[in-house]
C-alpha cells in the first residue's frame, strides 16, 4: 500500500458492497464509504462520529478517485470522468464505481461476488471538528472534511489516529489558553473594580 499524504486520515466501513452488471457489459459496484451518526471506537483513544453535511462542500469541488486498497496505482474510477459517482444522502456517503476492464477491476468484481470483500473506505483531511472531553474516552465529531479518495478495501481498518490525537491536543491547548485568558481578564476586572472602590472611599 502506498503511503498516504501527510495529514490524511482513513476510515473504513464494513457494510454490504453490491455488484451489478448491465446489458452493455458495464459492471458497477455500490455501497457506503461512510455513514452519519454512528459512533466508532478509534483504538480506545477516542470515539468518533461524522456529522450530516460533512461532505457537502467537498463534493462540489473535489475530483475524487476510487482506488483498490488505497493504492493510487490501482485506480478504479474518477469523479471527473463520470466513472465514480458520490452522493451525500441522509445515511452517509454513497459510492458507485463503474469498474474498469482491467485486472484490478475484474479482481474486485470477483472478490465482491464471492463475498471476500465487504468494505469501503475513504481518505480525508478534517476541516472542521468538535471535541467533547466531558466523556471518557473523548468524543470527536467531524463536521467537515476534504475528501481525497474512496477505496474498495480487502481489509477494512482505520488509520490516522496520531493525526486525530494531535488535533485533540491542539484543542486542549486552545482551551487552556482560552481559560488562561479568561482568568487573566477576570483578575484585571477585579483589580480595576477594587481600585475604583478604594478611590471612592
Amino acid at each position: 500500500m502506498s503511503s498516504k499524504p501527510e495529514g490524511v486520515e482513513q476510515r473504513s466501513l464494513v457494510r454490504l458492497v453490491e455488484c451489478r452488471a448491465a446489458d452493455d457489459g458495464k459492471v458497477t459496484v455500490s455501497g457506503y464509504a461512510a455513514v452519519f451518526g454512528e459512533t466508532a471506537d478509534i483504538g480506545g483513544y477516542f470515539r468518533e462520529a461524522l456529522a450530516r453535511g460533512a461532505f457537502t462542500n467537498t463534493l462540489r469541488t473535489a475530483d475524487v478517485r476510487a482506488y483498490f486498497d488505497h493504492d493510487p496505482g490501482r485506480i478504479l474510477g474518477r469523479s471527473s470522468a463520470g466513472t465514480l459517482r458520490l452522493q451525500e444522502d441522509d445515511k452517509g456517503l454513497r459510492v458507485e464505481i463503474d469498474l474498469p476492464d482491467t485486472s484490478d477491476g475484474r479482481d474486485v468484481r470477483t472478490l465482491i461476488e464471492r463475498g471476500d470483500i465487504t468494505g469501503m473506505s475513504f481518505g480525508f483531511s478534517v476541516l472542521r471538528q468538535e471535541w467533547d472531553e466531558t466523556v471518557d474516552p473523548p468524543m470527536r465529531t467531524i463536521l467537515e472534511v476534504d475528501l481525497r479518495e474512496v477505496s474498495i478495501v480487502s481489509e477494512p481498518a482505520y488509520e490516522g489516529t496520531s493525526i486525530a490525537l494531535r488535533s485533540l491536543e491542539a484543542a486542549r491547548k486552545d482551551r487552556r489558553q482560552t481559560n488562561f485568558n479568561a482568568a487573566a481578564t477576570r483578575r484585571r476586572l477585579k483589580a480595576d473594580l477594587d481600585l475604583r472602590v478604594r478611590s471612592k472611599a
